[in-house]
């Protein structure tokens, strides 16, 4: 069978041969297309998915629940009455995925929020009427997973005309603030009464209410049926998924593609969108202000009316921030600390690839730390189609050539925020650093675990090494930290751990599934997880990630980040070690040199800021109920705004002491490349000013004693 090669960690696997046991032959309809989807799906997952679920009752209450918080996660549209109807479902839906193929639970629950859907319409365009009282004291509950679905219809009548005097009172306090601002200005500006401001509120929210609803009443079956085949998929774990045909195009221009835009990738967390990663080099990396976990609320072209993407499928969403190179969109967004902003980037042509290997040194004078290089990878790249292309495991070594030109003989090594990538490439660069020697262990179902070794028993690079990382370190990135790790290689640097994605997935064309039914097909794809990595210690990087020997402040450490907060994660598992040593060069000292980092963190001023900050982070994540008295929303938004403040300064100052220099053969590139040469001022400029580069170059510094 031919299989994409879309994957995120590139491992040689047998051709996979499904034979289709079901008959298809009197299947026509669009109907029909459903079940010969669904039935592939779960014939597929049983067949070859890593960890195959018995289908019972468990899994049936598994996908009940993920679903009803897929349809209505906020609980807008359900009411309880229509979870009875519903409830009967909750075990008998692996029932309906047997022979007998049955969509009867998602047809009544699509008649079920299409109507709640019709009957929300009513209530906020009725709320939109009302003459609110605001020094009434009362709130909001804004987390969906904190409410229980409305009563009745009564209730969840009252839930919408507080909900768009929610809308309207926030857009009331933030005029306000414009307002002052106006006025500050310009002396002679005219204040506008609270009355005005009101009015213009209540337009701005009918606008974006009846553009939401005209989207939602437009979603069509097909939609709905997503969303609904991602839930099963889900369940056997977070990174199983069904793509449409579309998404998968979408998917594949994410991964290797050009296209015009922002340069972030995007999924759908509930009914917001979240920022997954953002792309080196691209217009948000330039920008700046965009970050990883980021919510994107809404999105402008331009002046234009910004348009509210809550509960918009990913593929709307999309339709929406992209756009044609030079041209602005203004973004919405809701960071993980709670607060909101607006930002403003200027699209440009994205080459989703182009965040390749690439060095500097690094000096620091007050410490006398000098000729370290620093290798920042983005991501673990290659280019398996094409075999003049790049693959970063080659960049890296070429990069190591060219610092040890200069006489580095200590080098830190930057995987932060790297996603991971190919397998091949991080076994050769692991093997850069050590001698011939085993990696990584890699099991598929019911298959003893295959070692992948570095065969090459010649050394690129035998001087002090630090690995770099954070909690968006992912699946490859924590292949290479925890080899080192085993190894006594490295000193691994970073936050509590790593992201935990221990799993491999590839994606299979359902197409390829079927016989004959050309006038059902395409059908999709599904990307799904077929083989676990461990490490040559045994235990899986899955769920736990890698814990750091030096462990650094960080201001997501006080929350789930990571593997750790999807539902129904694979589980942390173990399997024999082999045997691995290496003689290349062994970190001694390493209680040392973790002791004498604690007391430097202590004692910085801004680690101790980056630890009250993430205190803050909790805080503001946890409390999601809202006053909805003006007075009294206005007064804890002020404090929020005068909280959040006091952390504007983080890393926003250059650290005194901090050289960066390029290496001659890059500045020679960025003389004939402006573009080339913006990103390397932008990204020395953000080195000068990160506690944690001056962190590593302090252990780097106890290492070379």
């Amino acid at each position: 069978m031919k299989l994409n090669r879309s994957i995120l960690l590139s491992i040689p696997f047998a051709a996979l041969i499904i034979g289709a046991s079901f008959s298809y032959s009197h299947l026509t309809s669009d109907k029909g297309k459903e079940i010969v989807i669904l039935k592939t799906m779960i014939d597929g997952f049983k067949n070859y998915h890593y960890n195959p679920l018995e289908v019972d009752n468990d899994f049936s209450s598994k996908l009940y629940n993920s679903y009803l918080d897929r349809i209505d996660g906020a609980k807008r549209f359900l009411v309880q009455d229509d979870i009875t109807q519903l409830s009967k479902y909750e075990t008998l839906l692996d029932e309906s995925m047997k022979d007998d193929i049955s969509y009867e639970f998602f047809d009544m629950s699509v008649l079920l929020v299409e109507a709640g859907i019709s009957r929300a319409k009513e209530y906020y365009q009725e709320a939109l009427e009302k003459d609110f009282d605001f020094t009434k004291d009362e709130d909001i509950e804004l987390d969906g997973e904190k409410r229980k679905f409305a009563k009745d219809y009564n209730d969840q009548k009252e839930r919408w005309t507080k909900s768009i005097k929610y809308e309207i009172l926030t857009r009331v306090v933030s005029k306000k603030e414009n307002e002052q601002e106006n006025l500050k200005e310009d002396a002679d500006y005219t204040v506008k009464s609270d009355e005005e401001l009101e009015e213009e509120a209540r337009k701005d929210v009918k606008k974006v209410f009846d553009k939401w609803f005209k989207r939602l009443e437009s979603t069509k079956r097909r939609d709905r049926l997503d969303l609904y085949l991602n839930s099963i998929a889900g369940v056997y774990d977070p990174h199983t998924n069904y793509y449409a045909p579309i998404e998968k195009e979408n998917f594949d221009i994410g991964m290797k593609g050009k296209l015009e835009g922002i340069g972030a990738r995007l999924q759908s967390d509930g009914e917001e969108t979240k920022v997954t990663e953002i792309i080196s080099g691209g217009p948000a990396w330039k920008q700046g202000e965009l970050k990883a976990n980021d919510i994107i609320l809404k999105a402008a072209e331009g002046d234009a009316e910004p348009v509210d993407l809550s509960g918009m499928l990913i593929n709307e969403v999309v339709s929406y921030i992209r756009g044609k190179k030079g041209t602005e969109v203004k973004l919405t967004v809701k960071s993980s600390d709670g607060t909101e902003r607006v930002i403003s980037i200027i699209r440009d042509i994205v080459i989703t690839n182009e965040g390749y290997a690439k060095s500097l040194i690094l000096d620091y004078s007050p410490e006398k730390i000098k000729n370290i290089g620093y290798i920042k990878l983005p991501r673990f790249y290659a280019d398996f189609d094409d075999p003049e292309g790049r693959q970063c495991s080659e960049d890296v070594a070429q990069e190591i050539k060219k610092l040890k030109k200069q006489g580095v003989k200590s080098i830190i090594l930057d995987l932060r925020d790297n996603g991971g990538g190919s397998l091949r490439d991080v076994v050769r660069m692991s093997g850069l650093f050590i001698e011939e020697g085993p990696i990584v262990q890699v099991k598929a179902r019911n298959f003893k675990p295959r070692i992948h070794e570095d065969t090459d028993d010649r050394v690129l690079f035998d001087g002090h090494l630090i690995v770099m990382v954070n909690q968006f370190s992912a699946s490859a990135s924590e292949i290479l930290a925890a080899a080192m790790q085993d190894y006594n290689r490295a000193v691994i640097i970073g936050s509590t751990s790593t992201f935990g994605k221990g799993t491999v997935q590839r994606f299979v064309d359902l197409d390829e599934m079927v016989w004959g039914k050309k006038d059902m097909k395409p059908l999709g794809s599904v990307k799904m997880t077929i083989q676990k990595f461990y490490r040559i210690d045994g235990g899986s990087t899955q769920l736990k990630g890698v814990v750091p020997d030096v462990i650094l402040p960080d201001s997501y450490q006080k929350i789930d980040i990571g593997e750790k907060e999807y539902d129904y994660a694979m589980e942390w598992t173990q399997i024999d070690p082999v045997e691995y040593d290496q003689d290349v060069r062994q970190v001694k000292n390493l209680d040392k040199l973790i002791a004498n980092s604690k007391k430097r963190v202590t004692l910085n001023k801004t680690f101790q800021l980056i630890n009250d900050n993430a205190s803050r982070f909790k805080k503001v994540r946890d409390d999601s109920n809202y006053s909805l008295n003006l007075e009294t929303y206005t007064q804890e938004r002020q404090a929020e705004l005068d909280e959040a403040k006091k952390y504007e300064s983080i890393m926003e100052d250059d650290i005194e002491g901090i050289g960066v220099k390029n290496l001659p053969t890059d500045l020679e590139k960025f003389k004939v490349d402006a573009a080339k040469g913006e990103s390397n001022d932008k990204w020395i400029k953000n080195i000068k000013k990160d506690v944690y580069i001056q962190e590593a170059l302090l252990v780097m510094k106890d290492m070379l004693k």
